[in-house]
């Protein structure tokens, strides 16, 4: 062997002088930490997730919960928001429908959000869709019930602070006051700058009841999406305890990154990452530039760069959580529906180049994405835009066997050209191909070679012995 890669890095093997140490390196200091338990297997292969934020704040199309925090307008304001909300339309099954076609595997709704505005019928606090809004149903069993029953993994967001709750803004961030009390928002922090343990304490129960709604009245859930948690220490959330709590009720759940340090994967949000994160982490963004809706935000993203943003993360490793934004009676505007289908069939279409396979090579021996089959002997590479005559692709040291333009089936030609085979040194692989073969999104090119991928990482050699 000359040298394999691992997780999308260079692993320097036994009789390649040429490999590259410093990509070695970095994959032993980046990868120690053990690898994904059975419980989070699912997770990791999963791909692509759909995020959904509804709630009262799509009655007016107005920002959810940050709204009135930063002043945008008035809590009584936003609150009257409640008399609005019908969900006269909404249907689970229809949502669970587009999910399923979308092809994601799993799903995230916004169980409550910073408001705290339950969408279920939750005992601790009379602030719920069934008791203060026209709707008066409990939308996350319906939505629980659609989700499982077509074979999706349930997800479920909660807001771990509550702008509404009379017991939140008892304590400050580590319990340490700001020297201008002016700084301190009164939703979260105590206006005059005395603090309540108790009180706080109280806020902590009061979390944890309504967790246990969520994790017993609703089937398994299988992963919880936490926000908020940078208005608390790890200490003032009672980590570790408070996660050994939540896995008492399932000992499989996933739990995301936003826990002081002690989640379960990374979620970078809109920023699309550039380095790939450590371990199993997700991508989440919106479809145009809100996470609710808002009827007059028209950024929407193509379809086009959508799929290109998929192939982006499932090439580092992780997956992409795609929000949407229903409509206060629980419709989903046609734009965001139209992104979701759109991407179900391109992912349909390169279904063996997606689920069940590995992030890719690196964009130094290829200018676009990949991926890579677990029995590591077949290369998929993702073609982004129309090429003139070839791809290029460099530091492969396997012989390909074939080339398939996947979506069609068409077996393509390739020319190997250059290489110092005496110093273990590849050539450049040119694989043909123009526009006319292409995909209109974005196109998968199937390579299948003789033996486990093999990548050089070299710098090259002098040659002395033509």
């Amino acid at each position: 062997m000359r040298g394999r890669i691992a997780n999308g890095l260079l692993v320097q093997m036994p009789g390649n002088k040429h490999a590259d140490p410093e990509q070695s390196r970095m994959y032993s200091e980046s990868y120690k930490e053990k690898e994904l338990s059975a419980m989070q297997e699912w997770f990791k292969e999963a791909k692509l997730g759909i995020f959904i934020h509804y709630g009262i704040y799509a009655v007016d199309g107005v920002a959810e919960s940050w709204s009135f925090y930063n002043g945008k307008m008035k809590y009584e304001d936003y609150m009257k928001q409640l008399d609005g909300f019908t969900a006269s339309s909404f249907d689970a099954e229809k949502w669970a429908d587009l999910i399923a076609k979308s092809g994601a595997r799993y799903a995230v709704l916004t169980t409550k959000h910073h408001d705290g505005v339950a969408l279920w019928d939750t005992e601790y606090s009379d602030l719920n869709v069934v008791k203060k809004t026209p709707a008066k149903r409990d939308l996350i069993k319906e939505y629980a019930e659609a989700i499982t029953g077509r074979g999706i993994r349930l997800g479920m967001y909660y807001s771990l602070i509550d702008w509404s709750h009379a017991d939140y803004p008892s304590v400050f961030e580590g319990g340490n006051a700001p020297e201008d009390l002016n700084q301190a928002n009164p939703y979260s922090s105590p206006a005059d700058g005395v603090q309540d343990e108790a009180k706080w304490q109280k806020f902590l129960q009061f979390n944890n009841d309504q967790l246990r709604e969520i994790l017993t009245n609703y089937g398994k859930v299988d992963l919880l999406w936490f926000d908020g948690d940078w208005e608390r220490s790890a200490k003032q959330w009672n980590l570790p305890e408070f996660k050994q709590y939540l896995q008492s009720f399932n000992p499989d759940i996933i739990i995301n990154s936003r826990l002081q340090g002690y989640g379960d994967y990374k979620t970078p949000e809109q920023g699309i990452p550039i380095t790939r994160p450590e371990g199993p982490w997700e991508f989440c963004t919106t479809i145009n530039g809100s996470w609710g809706y808002v009827p007059d935000d028209n950024n929407y993203k193509s379809l086009n760069q959508m799929i290109r943003m998929f192939c982006d993360c499932i090439t580092l490793g992780g997956n992409m959580l795609l929000d949407i934004g229903p409509k206060e009676d629980g419709t989903i505007d046609k734009r965001q529906e139209d992104i979701l289908l759109g991407l179900g069939e391109w992912i349909r279409a390169h279904e063996e180049a997606v689920f069940g396979t590995e992030e890719g090579i690196m964009t130094r021996y290829y200018l676009g994405g990949s991926t890579i089959a677990k029995d590591r002997k077949t290369l998929y590479l993702f073609v982004y835009d129309d090429p003139k005559e070839n791809v290029c692709l460099k530091g492969l040291c396997n012989k390909v066997e074939k080339i398939t333009v996947l979506h069609s089936g068409k077996e393509l030609t390739h020319v190997v050209h250059g290489g110092v085979p005496w110093f273990n040194i590849p050539g450049t692989t040119w694989i043909h191909l123009t526009a006319d073969d292409t995909h209109k999104q974005v196109t998968v090119l199937k390579l299948e070679l003789d033996g486990e991928l093999e990548m050089y990482g070299g710098s090259g050699a002098v040659v002395t012995h033509n």
